[in-house]
Order: C-alpha cells, then structure tokens, then sequence
C-alpha cells in the first residue's frame, strides 16, 4: 500500500477552509470530506483564524483615513 505524498495548503485556501468552518451551515465531517482534509486540521484552521482576524482587523482600521468632525 502506498501513502499519499504529503500535501502543502496555501493560505487562501486555508482561510477558505476556515471561513467555511466559522459559518457553522455544515459539520466539521462534512467539510473535511469536502475539502479532503482531517478533521483536526480544520479545527486547527479555524482556531488560528480566530486568533488572526482581530490583529488583521485592527490593522484594518489603523490605515483607513479617519474624517475629521468639525
């Protein structure tokens, strides 16, 4: 029996992976056999997106240009 070579996720697809982890329309199951991925790692994903997407927000905001109320 042979193994599959291991495989090397990009990051867009990751964060695709994840998203579709955090909206919650399908289980973690049905999503790994979507994306032929474990389990775990999904959750993994989706953990670490959690942790990125608030430092990622608030660099957001500090470079959109504010309007000065008068």
């Amino acid at each position: 029996m042979s193994r599959r070579a291991r495989r090397n996720h990009t990051p867009a697809f990751k964060a695709k992976v994840a998203l579709a982890a955090v909206k919650g329309d399908r289980t973690v199951a049905q999503l790994a056999e979507q994306f032929d991925v474990h389990p775990n790692q999904i959750t993994a994903w989706k953990a670490s997106w959690r942790v990125a997407l608030p430092e990622f927000l608030d660099l957001a905001a500090l470079r959109r240009p504010r309007l000065r109320s008068m």
